[in-house]
């Protein structure tokens, strides 16, 4: 439970692509479709595609009227979280009970992985912007970037994501997310912008692997790099930047419990999760911290055994080694 004493409701935490955004989870940690190398969170532990009401709607509805009441408002109230939020089957009704209960908008992070089903898409058209995924411009890079459930194929995930954007009535944004050495090379580019033109989003967001990834070798495009690839795609093109200022404009208040994150890191390497198991915040929020501490350069990153670490700066040798015994 985090700080708030609240399970499913994180935030608002800032967002470079949405503003102040109140986020909903929707699903148990790391249940997804895809085990992105780049994810943020880490090796997915349950890839499914099995659509369930992991958590129910009337405990986030509950949840979400409390926060409601508190917090200053938002930008956006978004549906993501620890996993892919479309295998929620209840997502439908909650865009809709959400919308009887304020008029802020609701956005939806998904990986598009699900929308060349009927069910999805129907489940989707209450909200006001979706913003799907596209890594790679073929099925040989999708399957080395995504590492997607073995039913999902290229040619489904783009037409889905396609008949979609089509269909739907809100914004469509499109998250491009290119790595460097894979994805981020100008022939791989032209394939997915091909792709981009024929989807035709509202908007497409460029980005990189600005945050740890679940695997090392999942390294991030120099800015001015980002810059020419942007190039290459149609319309409207926004690069979802990570430069170190803007990271340190993200920290959320609370400066204690940075200090209580510090103060954990100075003792012994952690995981995202550890830390945010640990002291009791929602991943979400403890990723926002985490970007302002290593643009502060308070922390810093190692990887062990497949698993990213944070340590504090100070004690990064001793951590390199306490982490060999923790991964």
């Amino acid at each position: 439970m985090n700080q708030n004493g609240l399970r499913y409701i994180y935030g608002p935490v800032p967002s470079r692509r949405l503003g102040r955004s109140l986020g909903i989870d929707l699903v148990p940690f790391k249940t997804c479709t895809y085990d992105c190398v780049y994810c943020q969170l880490g090796r997915t532990t349950n890839k499914t595609l099995k659509r369930a009401e992991y958590i129910a709607v009337p405990d986030i509805l509950r949840e979400l009227e409390e926060k409601l009441t508190s917090a200053d408002r938002p930008d956006y109230i978004s549906l993501a979280g620890s996993g892919e939020p479309t295998l929620n089957s209840g997502i439908g009704e909650l865009i809709r009970q959400i919308k009887k209960l304020t008029d802020i908008p609701v956005a939806v992070l998904t990986n598009g992985s699900l929308l060349w089903q009927d069910e999805v898409q129907d489940a989707l058209m209450a909200a006001d912007l979706v913003l799907p995924s596209l890594d790679a411009g073929d099925e040989f890079l999708f399957g080395y970037v995504n590492r997607p459930h073995r039913d999902i194929t290229f040619m489904r995930m783009i037409g889905g994501i396609a008949t979609f954007a089509k269909r739907f009535p809100g914004e469509v944004w499109l998250e491009i997310l290119l790595l460097a050495g894979v994805t981020g090379i100008a022939s791989e580019v032209k394939k997915i912008a091909a792709l981009a033109n024929h989807i035709k989003p509202t908007r497409i967001q460029l980005n990189t692997a600005w945050r740890p990834c679940a695997e090392e070798f999942a390294q991030a495009l120099p800015p001015d790099q980002l810059q020419a690839l942007a190039k290459n795609f149609p319309g409207p093109v926004e690069i979802i930047s990570g430069d170190e200022n803007d990271n340190a404009s993200v920290i959320p208040p609370q400066k204690g419990v940075n200090a209580d994150i510090l103060a954990l890191l100075k003792r012994r390497p952690c995981s995202l999760e550890g830390i945010s198991r640990g002291l009791g915040m929602h991943v979400a929020e403890t990723i926002k911290r985490m970007d302002a501490l290593l643009a502060a350069g308070e922390v810093d990153t190692l990887v062990s055994g497949g698993r990213s670490f944070y340590v504090a700066t100070g004690l990064e040798k001793e951590g390199k080694t306490a982490a060999r015994d923790t991964g």
